[in-house]
């Protein structure tokens, strides 16, 4: 009886629902959609999301567009350029939520307008992203399945890499947060990630993913609830036991929604959203663009130290497509020993290749990047090789970017190097954007004093915080196959080079015979040999 009570109450629900909104009900309703839990859909506003909390989630879609493999690997023919211009809009909220209660999951699909607003999101403003997404899930899901399967754990836990970093291995939050995964510096330490000059474990799909696993195992063993788990993920339990304590000791989500930091109220809904793009996005004629880079791959564990220039010159890959399969190198070299092997991704094609020319692989140009045969310090090589500074120990500022801000000038200010504020906050060719946040990390002792900088920094320039100028013109003398570039004030190696397409600090090094990278004069010209 009472079920037959539950199916009246909810026909009336969706006629109600539908009288309101002016849309046709799809038809008659099956006994799993009773399944999913529609949470204040007819309290209009009850759990929204706000333009804040989008667009902290839509940025990190639109950061993904920088990465080499969507520049490079990604490409549609005409056919199906014409037929993902047409998808369905306006489509009913019984459609989605019986989209959802066919999607068997452990983790409970909510339905609400929270929810309704990024599935829109996906399907409708950053349908770019989400099909190249689709065509990189094909690589990575195997992956993340076969871990969360090891450790027991619900499999559409695959999908929140999506959330956290787009499906990208070197994503970099404004916070610091590194890889597919997201984890913080300390965090990665806990779990026993190795971060070194040369590695960072942060960044290798499977290697995080285990630790992923873990830490997830650790969250739902403490909550015993999968939406609790996945948002103290986010924000920490920390956060998540307040948001309990203020509610009144509610353990439910969306009891404690506007009791948690307004970033994670869109972590949950995003999940599920990010669930039922993956699982219908047919039906938004939403298209998998399949990378063009082939995605058949194998692993050889190498023992000996191992540049990528060294397996690119011998086996004729291209050099940014061996870093895009193996991200947890930093500096482009495999730091491998006959004690301590690393694995080494490589098209599945040039396994055997690689194994006949092993011997002409380790030696080529040996001397130049291993002299004597040993792991030189990244330090005292050139600009390529930067290392950046531990952030253990520090404190955190945020600085909010304000119009006509360089990079340079800011690392002036805060007396950090431009390379770090680069490296910790994933800035790419230099760009910054006003209103944009950085993570900025200083010295404890410091912390206070650099405090008073940003609130400075809030105000109009005064006197004693006058921003270094640091030109971000290009000034260049051409002649013949080269250019002639005068080097500026906060410049250096690095930020020169990015400056100039295809041109690396190497490049500049060489041509220029520069022994000392850091000893730059204000005024030299430095030779730049035109790319075609």
């Amino acid at each position: 009886m009472s079920k037959k009570i539950s199916i009246i109450l909810t026909f009336i629900w969706f006629a109600i629902n539908a009288l309101s909104q002016n849309v046709e009900n799809i038809g008659p309703l099956s006994d799993d959609t009773l399944n999913v839990t529609v949470t204040d859909s007819v309290i209009p506003g009850k759990i929204e999301i706000g333009d804040e909390e989008m667009g902290v989630f839509s940025s990190r879609l639109d950061s993904f567009n920088n990465s080499w493999e969507v520049q490079n690997a990604f490409r549609y023919d005409s056919a199906e350029v014409q037929l993902r211009d047409n998808y369905p809009k306006n489509i009913p909220d019984s459609v989605y939520i019986q989209r959802l209660a066919r999607t068997k999951q452990v983790i409970d699909l909510s339905y609400n307008p929270a929810v309704l607003s990024f599935i829109k999101m996906y399907t409708e403003r950053k349908r770019d992203q989400v099909e190249r997404m689709l065509g990189l899930s094909d690589y990575y899901f195997p992956k993340f399945e076969e871990v969360l399967d090891k450790y027991n754990l619900p499999l559409e836990l695959k999908y929140l890499p999506i959330i956290e970093s787009a499906l990208d291995p070197r994503a970099v939050s404004r916070v610091g947060a590194m890889g597919m995964w997201q984890f913080m510096f300390g965090t990665a330490k806990l779990l026993n990630m190795e971060i070194t000059s040369f590695i960072d474990e942060r960044r290798d799909p499977v290697k995080s993913t285990e630790s992923a696993a873990i830490y997830l195992k650790r969250l739902f063993d403490i909550y015993k609830d999968w939406h609790l788990a996945i948002a103290a993920y986010n924000c920490g339990p920390g956060n998540v036991d307040r948001a309990i304590r203020r509610s009144g000791g509610k353990t439910n989500y969306w009891d404690i929604y506007y009791w948690l930091p307004r970033e994670t109220r869109g972590y949950v809904p995003l999940f599920i959203a990010a669930t039922y793009v993956m699982n219908y996005y047919n039906e938004h004629n939403l298209i998998p663009r399949v990378p063009a880079m082939p995605v058949n791959n194998d692993t050889i564990m190498v023992r000996k130290y191992l540049h990528f220039d060294q397996v690119s010159a011998v086996l004729g890959l291209d050099n940014e497509y061996i870093r895009a399969l193996n991200p947890m190198y930093r500096r482009s070299v495999v730091p491998a020993t006959a004690d301590k092997p690393y694995p080494l991704v490589i098209p599945q094609g040039k396994i055997n290749e690689f194994i006949d020319k092993d011997t002409s692989i380790f030696a080529w140009e040996r001397n130049k990047y291993f002299p004597d045969n040993s792991l030189a310090a990244p330090r005292d090589k050139n600009a390529d090789y930067f290392v950046p500074d531990d952030v253990k120990g520090k404190s955190k500022i945020s600085y909010k970017v304000k119009s006509g801000d360089t990079v340079g000038g800011i690392a002036a200010r805060y007396k950090v190097r431009t390379s770090d504020l680069v490296y910790w906050n994933n800035i790419k060719k230099n760009r910054i954007k006003a209103g944009q946040y950085l993570a900025i990390y200083v010295p404890e002792r410091e912390k206070a004093k650099q405090e008073k900088v940003v609130a400075k920094s809030e105000e109009p320039k005064q006197a004693g915080i006058a921003e270094p100028k640091v030109s971000t013109v290009v000034s260049t003398e051409s002649q013949g196959e080269f250019e002639y570039y005068t080097v500026q004030k906060g410049d250096n190696i690095w930020l020169i080079a990015q400056k100039f397409d295809g041109v690396s600090s190497d490049d500049i090094i060489r041509l220029n015979n520069i022994r000392n990278t850091r000893g730059l004069d204000v005024g030299q010209k430095l030779k730049i040999r035109r790319k075609s």
